[in-house]
C-alpha cells in the first residue's frame, strides 16, 4: 500500500512541484492550501506524513501543528515544517510546536523526498517495535 503524504502550502506552484516529485517517488498525495483545510484533510485521509508550510491563511502552520499534536487521531503523524523564514528562532518555534523536522525554502525537492522517506521509515520501524 502506498504511503500518503499531505502537502500543505498556499503556493499552488510549490504544491504542484512537491506533489509531482512525491508521486514520482511512489507516494500518494493529498493537498491543502490553508490551515483549516489541512486539519480537515489530516483527519479524513490519515496521512503517513504532513509537509506543512508555516505561513498559511486561516490558521498558520505552527497552530496547525500544535492542534495535530493534541489530537490522538493525528498526534503520531510526522510533520515536516516548510518555511521561507530563516534563523534559529523560526526553527525552534517549529520544533516546539511539535514538528519532527524543519526545512527552509528554497530547498532541493530530491532532498525533501529523501527526508520524507526517512521519517516514514523511522515511524514504521518504531510502530513495528511497539
Amino acid at each position: 500500500m502506498r504511503k500518503k503524504i499531505l502537502v500543505v502550502d498556499d503556493d499552488a506552484d510549490l504544491v504542484e512541484l512537491l506533489s509531482f516529485n512525491l508521486k514520482k517517488a511512489g507516494f500518494a498525495i493529498g493537498t491543502a492550501f490553508d490551515g483549516v483545510e489541512a486539519l480537515k484533510k489530516a483527519r479524513s485521509i490519515a496521512p503517513d506524513l504532513i509537509l506543512l508550510d508555516v505561513m498559511l491563511p486561516e490558521l498558520d502552520g505552527l497552530a496547525v501543528c500544535e492542534i495535530l499534536r493534541r489530537d490522538s487521531a493525528t498526534a503520531s503523524i510526522p510533520v515536516i515544517m516548510l518555511t521561507a523564514l530563516t534563523g534559529e528562532l523560526g526553527r525552534l518555534a517549529g520544533l516546539e510546536a511539535g514538528a519532527d523536522d524543519y526545512v527552509t525554502k528554497p530547498f532541493s525537492a530530491k532532498q525533501l523526498v529523501s527526508k520524507v522517506a526517512e521519517l516514514i521509515k523511522k515511524r514504521d520501524t518504531k510502530t513495528a517495535r511497539d
